[in-house]
């Protein structure tokens, strides 16, 4: 999750996010040369007094300066369509979870099983125990296995909401009358906490989401002593 002053992203959990982060840093990359570039031309504008009178009617660099804008649009664009394409694939999930927003809760349904359904509510400041995070635990977490795919549905039984758990570059809007899908996979064990990203009201920020990711064997003892 993340801590006080981070300016970067939090740490990928899933091959996804992943792919986001090496996206943004290949791209950042990119705007730095082309800024580092653009100043080191201005400077040079300003501080020398040599001109070339023929440089603005030279056809070899009005060639370069349009061509080489389109091969970096490029080198951008490709990288980018491959990971929508990723983000919206959903190769045989082994576990199909629908979620539902409220005004101001989340609850879940893991529809693969008869009655394994429940709510989630932020847990208030004074019910806190020590260790325990304000505004971002809940009293029952959505639990589901590592190291395999499943199928988010989301949507919405009163106004817009938006389900996002930044640490698996997860963001999916909760639209009433609407169901959309999301897929997920964690390569490791562990908490992942997330909250509403879609202004729903005055309580907006108290629905935090928590991703509990456990082994599977972990995972069908805790779904054999909810039902």
């Amino acid at each position: 999750m993340a801590y006080p002053f981070q300016l970067g992203f939090q740490d990928a959990t899933s091959p996804i996010m992943e792919e986001l982060l090496h996206f943004h840093d290949h791209t950042l990359m990119i705007v730095f040369l082309i800024s580092s570039l653009v100043l080191y031309v201005i400077t040079l504008m300003l501080t020398t007094k040599l001109t070339h009178t023929s440089t603005m009617d030279a056809q070899e660099v009005e060639t370069i300066w349009t061509v080489l804008p389109a091969i970096i649009l490029i080198m951008i664009a490709l990288p980018s369509l491959r990971i929508l394409y990723m983000m919206d694939e959903i190769n045989n999930p082994s576990l199909t979870v629908k979620t539902m927003g409220h005004q101001w809760y989340w609850s879940y349904e893991y529809t693969d099983y008869e009655n394994l359904n429940f709510d989630s509510y932020m847990i208030p400041t004074s019910d806190l125990k020590p260790g325990e995070l304000r505004l971002l635990e809940v009293d029952n977490r959505m639990v589901i296995p590592m190291e395999m795919t499943v199928r988010v549905l989301v949507s919405s039984e009163d106004v817009l909401h938006s389900w996002a758990v930044p640490s698996l570059g997860l963001k999916t809007d909760a639209i009433p009358g609407r169901l959309n899908q999301t897929t997920l996979m964690s390569t490791r064990p562990g908490l992942f906490y997330g909250q509403c990203s879609e202004i729903c009201g005055s309580n907006h920020s108290f629905m935090p989401i928590v991703l509990e990711l456990v082994p599977l064997e972990n995972f069908e003892k805790w779904s054999t002593s909810m039902l």
